[in-house]
This record gives structure tokens, C-alpha cells and sequence, in this order.
């Protein structure tokens, strides 16, 4: 049932600057279209000829024609298939036709051969539109761009643009480079990199990704990767090899066929022999039913039932964001029985926030953020940038600095507002005394803060409270899994009071703190000696031990690290973590719709075959009860994890909207 993707695999040429799986597999080639159509005409034209009496060497050249046209793909894959010492279907379908020719019954053999050929057609028309919604991928990256040389902004090939070089993104126009914005404000649709159902709003600093749309501002944006190794193009790669790796299940069925197809042909054989032999049944009509029952006994939707399933569901993973390297990570997510998250850069931003402000004088919070804010705005350290960044949000103004002194690993001091003298530091810098500020600062330090003491004029006016804060969406996430029956734990380095405060306010079941990348490996073995397969979400640096060692590695934000590309099985284009839920559904929801059609091809099967011997089963309604199952698995895979999942999709972006 390869006949034609393989021909059409081996006849198209590679295109070098795309992954050749995607640029050449993309439907049904028109040479077996045209084939298909001659077939059925030279059939329709035989049986008017024999209406009309006509010549009985026109009504055989109209049957040959048949023949040639309806068996010529599956006679070339039979014909290779033999060459490399195994058997397939095409061989029994192509055996059943010239069986059907030996007894003179070719009306019924260009029958099978005709829906055969059709099946295949429509199996590869349907697969192809699976194949498509990636390879629409590859018309996201404009083949152009604008760039800045000297003083002139040149049009050039997108294959020019080198490292370094800064890019004039206009309204409108579709980002064609990895790369920082270095000037100019937007807000750019990167649905198709990372998913995101909303326009993300860029900066300068901010990273923007190939193949995503500029909205209503102009941006120059500072090229960070070669054209060749874009995020875009190397998700690519990834589905394109995705598409190629197969799953346990397609590996097993793809044994089962050869050896399933030697019991039919051995079987068929004993039975065109033993009942006339033995029994004195007519030779004609024993031989007939024998063509009958090879036809229905081949396993053509049983062996497509799988790829056509998982090749659905990488293509409705790949379009939302997730990328699984292939079926197999996709069949293993469906079993997964915890999920493990790193806490850094996973279950949060990755990067500190100023989460209090409390004050213990007349200044209200704002002021006394300004008041921090300003002695800080002059250090380079990560504390001192999160807490003006955070007055910078709330749209307060910093007042003038001068006389700036820092004092490392304990605070900084300066004069604000031209005669205020302000300190923020830590505690073992600004002694604290009074007993309602020693009880506000332990409070926020059991909760694994960071706190930083403000005076002003040698009084305790307050304190600034920073930590690296939970993604507003890692609740529901971790609540979402739990009432799907998956488990959930937290790996961190941090220290163990951090570590409990923050898994329970998840609602985690199990947490592992003070953990060195060598731990987190032992920590999975662990959690699986507990719960059964786990699934390890990382960042992909300092993770990727566990990754690696986990049933199944997810890497978080591979937009921006290439080690989880390298070292996940499961690639979230995005930072989104509630794209892990969808993709444990949509891996359980492959593996339900490949169960369903194993079961409605086995029963297909089944009444078919004893159909042949309980009824007389005429040849043609066996070939159509055969390709038509055939082609309703295939159908049933696109509709149930391409179709159904886009139309949600497109319902949660009008409700977004």
C-alpha cells in the first residue's frame, strides 16, 4: 500500500535548501492520477464493447489497458519489494488481478486493480494534506529582505544576509532572520514559531524569529543566526525527520506485514489446491474464490492505520508549537505517569521580580520604589535591573542620581534628588532593629525572597522584596496534569525552604531540592521507580542529563537553546507550559485513534474473510469492502487529530480575540 509514495519519493528532485522529505511529499503524484483515470475509462470502455459485441481483440487491448494502467505502480512495488527478498501487499493485490485474468474474469480484476490504484491515491491525497500543513511552513521565510549597508538599505536574497547585519522590517512584512530588535517598537504575530495565539509586543533587546509577521510598526532587527539555521528552519528538520521515525506500534506492523503476507500467499496456495484436489470442487470457481479471499486478507488499513494517525498528529503538534522528533517520543508521551519540571526557567520566568514593596514611614509604595530604584539604577547587578524594570512597569518616575558608590555582594548607596542620602542592600549591610521590620522581612524570606533593606537619611524606610516568580499559567498546568491522572514533581538546585514554598503552592506531589544536574538524572529514576514513566521538562542546559535519562525529554523555550533541540525528544517552540497538557493529549488521543482503527481494520478483515467462504463474496464487493476500510482510517486520522483539533484551535483564537 507504498506503491505510489515510494515512486513518488524516488522521482522528485531534492531541493537542496529544504529538507527533500517535505519539498517531495506532498500528495499523490499527477502520473498516478492520470492512471487511475485511464483505468477506469478503459474499464467502462470494456464493458460497452462487450454490450455492443464488439471485437473480442478490442475488448482485450481495452482489459490489458486496464491491467497496465491500474497495476503499474503496484506491479513496480512488488517488483522492488521481491528484489530486497520481501513480500507486501502490492504483491497480493497484483496476484489477485492475474488470478482473476487466468479464469477470464478481467472485468473483476481491473476492478481491484482500479480501486486499488484509487486507494492509493486518496491514502496519499490525505496523508499529503498532513505533510502540507508543514510544508507550508517553508512558504513563511521570504526569499528577500531589506538591509542596511553604510547609509542605503539594499534588497538582497536572504541567503546574503550574514551574522551582524541589521534588517529594515517594515509593516506587514513577514520577519525573514533570527535576531534582536535594535531599534523601533511593534507587536509581531509568532504564531506560527511558537504557537502564541496573540501578537507579542517587541523592544529593542527583545528576540524575534523567522517566518513571523510584523504588525503596524517598522523594526531594525539585528541578524543573531545564518539564514540556514533559523528557529524556522530548523523545526523543519525536525518534523521533516519526525515524519520519518517510526513509532513501536508502525515498526511492529511493518514485521507483521511480510510475515502475514507469506501465511495469505501460502494459504491461498493450499486452498487453490485441496478442495478440488480432495473434495471435487470446480477448479474455475474454487480458483475465483481463492483471488477473492487474498484480496480481502490483505492487511492494507490494518499496516496504514498507524502512520496515517501519527503523521496527523505530528502535523497538529508542529502547526501549535510542539515538535516531537518522532513517532515514537509521540506513542511514549501517551503512557508518561509524572511530569517533572525544572523550576528555573521552566515553572518560572527565569529571572528576578520585585514581588513586595513594604514600607514602614510616610512614603507610599511607589515612593519608596522610586526612592530604591534611582540608588540602583546604576549597578549592573541582575537584583538592582529587576527592581527598575519593575519601576519602569508600573509607569513611576526615578528620580536623578549622583555620588553613586556600590559596595559588592552587599548594596549600593548614593544621593537621590540632589541631598537625600539612600542605601539599599542586604541585611548584614543595613542592621535591622526594630522588631515590626525583623518580623515583615522573615516572613518574605521564609517564602524564599530576596530582601533588600531601603533607608533614606540613616532611617529604615522600608524594604524591596525580589524572587524569580511562577509563570502566571504553571498553576493551572500542574492542576490541569493532576486531574488527568499524571503526577507532578519540582527538581531544583535551590535551596529546600524555596523549594517547598513554591511546590506547595502548585499543589506539586513530590519535590527534590539542593539538586546538581547529576542529581536530577537520579531523582527521574527514582520518580519512575514510583509512578511509572516520566517525562522531564528542562531548559535544556543544565537539564540535560535528566532530559536524556527520562522516558521522554521535553525541552521548554527551544526557540532560544539549541541544546534542547539536541538533547529533548518533545520541542516546545514556545515558553508556554500549558503546551504540555496538549501534548500528553494529543499523544493519547493518537493512540486512541490508532487502537480504533487496528479494531475496525482486524474486523473488516474478519467479516470479509468469512464472508468469502460463508457467501460466495463477489470479487468486487470484497475489493470495495477492502480499499474502502483503507481509506476510512485514513480519513478518520485526518478528521479526528488534524481537523477536530484545528477547528478548536480556531475557536480559542475568536474567543482570544
Amino acid at each position: 500500500m507504498v506503491a505510489i509514495a515510494e515512486t513518488a519519493r524516488s522521482s522528485s528532485p531534492a531541493q537542496p535548501e529544504h529538507p527533500p522529505e517535505l519539498a517531495r511529499r506532498d500528495g499523490p503524484p499527477r502520473l498516478a492520477v492520470a492512471l487511475v483515470i485511464i483505468t477506469l475509462l478503459a474499464l467502462l470502455a470494456s464493458g460497452v464493447a462487450e454490450r455492443l459485441n464488439a471485437p473480442p481483440a478490442l475488448i482485450l487491448a481495452l482489459n490489458v489497458t486496464s491491467y497496465a494502467a491500474g497495476g503499474y505502480y503496484g506491479l513496480k512495488a512488488a517488483i522492488a519489494s521481491l528484489r530486497r527478498g520481501k513480500l507486501d501487499i502490492d504483491l497480493l493485490m497484483i496476484l489477485a488481478a492475474a488470478g482473476a485474468a487466468l479464469i477470464d474474469q478481467w472485468r473483476e480484476g481491473a476492478m481491484l486493480l482500479f480501486l486499488f490504484s484509487l486507494s492509493n491515491v486518496l491514502q496519499e491525497y490525505a496523508l499529503g494534506r498532513s505533510r502540507s500543513a508543514i510544508r507550508n511552513l517553508l512558504k513563511l521565510n521570504p526569499t528577500e529582505a531589506k538591509v542596511y549597508r553604510g547609509d542605503k538599505v539594499e534588497v538582497v536574497r536572504v541567503e546574503a544576509i550574514a551574522v551582524g547585519d541589521v534588517v529594515l522590517i517594515e509593516p506587514g512584512e513577514r520577519i525573514p532572520v533570527d535576531g534582536v530588535v535594535a531599534s523601533g517598537g511593534s507587536a509581531v504575530d509568532q504564531s506560527p514559531i511558537t504557537g502564541e495565539s496573540m501578537p507579542v509586543d517587541k523592544a529593542p533587546g527583545d528576540k524575534v524569529f523567522a517566518g513571523s509577521l510584523n504588525q503596524q510598526g517598522a523594526l531594525d532587527v539585528e541578524t543573531t543566526q545564518p539564514s540556514g539555521d533559523t528557529v524556522l528552519s530548523r523545526m523543519i528538520r525536525l518534523v521533516a525527520e519526525a515524519q520519518d521515525s517510526k513509532a513501536p506500534t508502525e515498526r511492529f506492523l511493518d514485521r507483521f506485514e511480510e510475515i502475514y503476507a507469506f501465511i495469505v500467499l501460502a494459504s491461498v496456495a493450499l486452498f487453490i489446491v485441496i478442495p478440488p484436489l480432495f473434495f471435487g470442487v470446480d477448479f474455475q470457481d474454487n480458483f475465483y474464490r481463492a483471488m477473492v479471499l487474498m484480496t480481502v486478507a490483505s492487511p492494507c488499513a490494518l499496516i496504514i492505520s498507524t502512520p496515517a494517525a501519527f503523521l496527523s498528529a505530528i502535523a497538529t503538534g508542529a502547526r501549535r508549537g510542539v515538535l516531537f522528533k518522532g513517532g515514537a517520543y509521540l506513542e511514549g508521551l501517551a503512557a508518561i505517569k509524572a511530569v517533572a519540571f525544572d523550576k528555573t526557567g521552566t515553572l518560572t520566568k527565569g529571572r528576578p521580580a520585585v514581588t513586595d514593596v513594604v514600607t514602614f514611614s510616610e512614603f507610599d509604595e511607589d515612593q519608596l520604589l522610586a526612592m530604591a530604584s534611582a540608588a540602583e539604577s546604576r549597578s549592573e547587578h541582575p537584583l538592582a535591573k529587576a527592581m527598575v524594570r519593575s519601576a519602569n512597569e508600573r509607569g513611576i518616575s526615578i528620580p536623578a542620581v549622583e555620588e553613586f558608590l556600590a559596595v559588592p555582594g552587599r548594596g549600593v548607596e548614593a544621593v537621590v534628588d540632589g541631598h537625600h542620602h539612600v542605601r539599599v542592600g542586604s541585611p548584614n549591610y543595613i542592621l535591622v532593629n526594630e522588631p515590626h521590620a525583623l518580623e515583615a522581612m522573615r516572613a518574605l524570606q521564609e517564602q524564599g525572597k530576596t530582601v533588600m533593606l531601603v533607608e533614606r537619611d540613616s532611617a529604615l524606610v522600608g524594604l524591596v522584596a525580589m524572587a524569580d516568580v511562577l509563570r502566571p499559567e504553571a498553576q493551572d498546568v500542574v492542576r490541569t496534569l493532576q486531574q488527568r491522572g499524571v503526577r507532578t514533581a519540582m527538581f531544583t538546585g535551590d535551596h529546600s525552604k524555596v523549594a517547598r514554598y513554591m511546590a506547595n503552592k502548585l499543589g506539586m506531589d513530590a519535590v527534590r531540592a539542593e539538586l546538581m544536574p547529576e542529581d536530577k538524572v537520579q531523582a527521574v529514576q527514582a520518580l519512575e521507580h514510583d509512578f511509572g514513566p516520566v517525562a522531564m521538562v528542562g531548559d535544556g542546559v543544565n537539564d540535560a542529563p535528566a532530559l536524556a535519562s527520562a522516558a521522554i525529554g521535553i525541552a521548554m523555550g527551544a526557540a532560544g537553546t539549541d541544546v534542547a533541540l539536541e538533547t529533548a525528544d518533545v520541542v516546545l517552540m514556545g515558553d508556554r507550559l500549558e503546551l504540555i497538557p496538549f501534548a500528553i493529549q494529543l499523544s493519547r488521543n493518537a493512540r486512541r485513534v490508532v487502537w480504533i482503527n487496528l479494531t475496525f481494520s482486524i474486523s473488516v478483515i474478519v467479516v470479509l474473510v468469512i464472508s468469502t467462504f460463508l457467501f460466495d463474496l463477489p470479487l468486487t464487493v470484497g475489493v470495495l469492502g477492502h480499499e474502502g476500510s483503507t481509506v476510512i482510517v485514513v480519513v478518520f486520522s485526518l478528521i479526528a487529530l488534524m481537523v477536530v483539533p484545528e477547528i478548536k484551535r480556531r475557536r480559542e483564537l475568536r474567543q482570544a480575540k
